[in-house]
């Protein structure tokens, strides 16, 4: 038997189809939601709203942007000789917390995983070797996460790169194996960043 009716079940559905967000969770938020002022639910909603209609990737880099080009792209004073290449927009994030970064990303939107029927035409690596014919660019930093996943979209990424002369080089370790990226403090990050290796 339902506890709750229609409107109050369909918002916990809902709310726990959304990653990170269990059965619990969800009810907790749902009844929050309830409860709140309606002018701030109007706010929420049109919030939520505005984000899906006006967010777009960044036609350089790929990662979520408001704009054409996303701020990191459209800064003159970065490195653009620099790409450092990410599985998606919240390791990006990551390392520019960290502040000791002067370069530019690649997006991928994901990693390799035969497992899971992704492969590399499923991720944004064509749009990488578009950017690389690019004379500017001299190295790029393949900061993929510590999973099997994240290693075999290295490899492949530094088996793509190599012919073209263009210097590949891997974060180095002390981002714990399986750990994602925007989980892992700044300090950890910048060691990782600084210790890279040439791959």
């Amino acid at each position: 038997m339902d506890l709750y009716t229609g409107p109050i079940n369909k918002l916990i559905e809902e709310l726990a189809g959304l990653p990170g967000i269990g059965e619990k969770s969800a009810g907790r938020l749902a009844f929050h939601l309830i409860n709140m002022p309606l002018p701030k639910v109007e706010r929420l909603t049109s919030v939520i709203l505005e984000a899906k209609q006006k967010v777009r990737y960044c036609r350089e880099c790929y990662t979520l942007t408001d704009s054409e080009v996303c701020p990191v792209c459209a800064n003159e004073k970065r490195d653009h000789s620099v790409i450092m290449v990410v599985e998606n927009s919240r390791d990006l994030a990551a390392y520019e917390k960290t502040g000791k970064y002067s370069g530019i990303y690649h997006v991928l939107h994901g990693a390799i995983s035969p497992m899971l029927g992704i492969g590399p035409s499923d991720i944004r690596l064509k749009e990488l070797v578009e950017r690389l014919k690019d004379d500017k660019v001299a190295e790029v930093i393949i900061a993929t996460n510590s999973s099997l996943e994240g290693e075999t979209t290295a490899m492949y990424i530094s088996k793509l790169i190599k012919p073209t002369g263009i210097k590949v080089t891997r974060i180095a370790s002390g981002v714990p194996v399986g750990g994602d990226l925007e989980y892992i403090d700044e300090v950890t990050l910048l060691r990782a960043l600084e210790g890279r290796i040439e791959i």
